[in-house]
């Protein structure tokens, strides 16, 4: 299986008021095509400073940090982001199939882009609604806006920085089976930050723990929870009560 991201002894510090801050100390992991690798972990232990890195929006202090075998100097053809804060990343003076256009390549020919943004909306379920405007839709439609406007592009790769965790818990639940429906039809990467620790178990093939400040990937659980997965039996089973109790412990003992 291909490995898309491949980090070894990374390190990250950012400059402050008076000096520089470590954010990232010694993060080492991989990520492999179709994977989803979940990062869970507390406040301030650089999460999205990681999932920045990934993107190639910071640049690493020290170690290797690598794409496809290249090393990252910037963003990357392939790798998208979703972001939290879904109102904010729409132009809500554009419609629906606007912003979705707005991920387009630019070298797309003309008459291929009307196609490519009707089949993406029907990929997550907004094929009723490219006329509409984002402030006339739910947080959550709001939310599969944004990931369309990632997955129009094609990508190999989406980053996501807790991309449910202002949705309600049935709306959060919706687009969680969605994604794994989206990854299952794209065979993408998918990277994944959340404070939610039974999210991260349901969505991951691994989660990872980053602990401590500067933060550091502590512990990685493999999860052994066949797919398709079912918001209730799977979160009944002895297997997925025993992985969100280990990783509950694991953060409380290293934050």
């Amino acid at each position: 299986m291909q490995t898309i991201f491949d980090l070894e002894n990374v390190a990250l510090s950012l400059p402050v008021t008076g000096g520089v801050r470590a954010i990232l100390r010694d993060v080492n992991f991989s990520v492999a095509q179709g994977e989803i690798l979940t990062i869970v972990g507390a406040s301030g232990t650089g999460k999205t400073s990681l999932l920045r890195l990934l993107a190639g929006l910071n640049r690493q202090t020290s170690g290797t940090l690598n794409f496809r075998g290249t090393p990252i100097d910037g963003p990357q053809d392939g790798v998208a982001i979703v972001f939290q804060d879904y109102t904010n990343a729409l132009l809500q003076w554009r419609t629906v199939g606007n912003n979705v256009a707005l991920g387009l390549p630019k070298k797309l020919d003309r008459a291929a882009r009307a196609p490519r943004i009707a089949d993406t909306l029907r990929l997550v379920g907004l094929e009723r609604n490219a006329g509409d405007y984002p402030w006339q839709l739910s947080g959550g439609l709001q939310q599969r806006v944004q990931i369309a406007r990632a997955l129009v592009a094609s990508p190999s790769v989406l980053l996501m920085d807790e991309p449910f965790a202002a949705l309600d818990a049935m709306t959060k639940a919706t687009l969680q089976d969605e994604l794994l429906r989206v990854r299952d039809k794209t065979n993408a990467s998918i990277v994944f930050i959340t404070h939610d620790i039974e999210e991260a178990v349901y969505l991951g093939n691994r989660v990872a723990v980053l602990a401590g400040s500067p933060g550091a990937i502590t512990r990685i659980f493999a999860i052994d929870i066949p797919f398709p997965r079912h918001q209730v039996t799977t979160r009944e089973l002895p297997a997925f009560l025993r992985l969100r109790h280990d990783i509950h412990d694991a953060i409380g003992r290293l934050a």
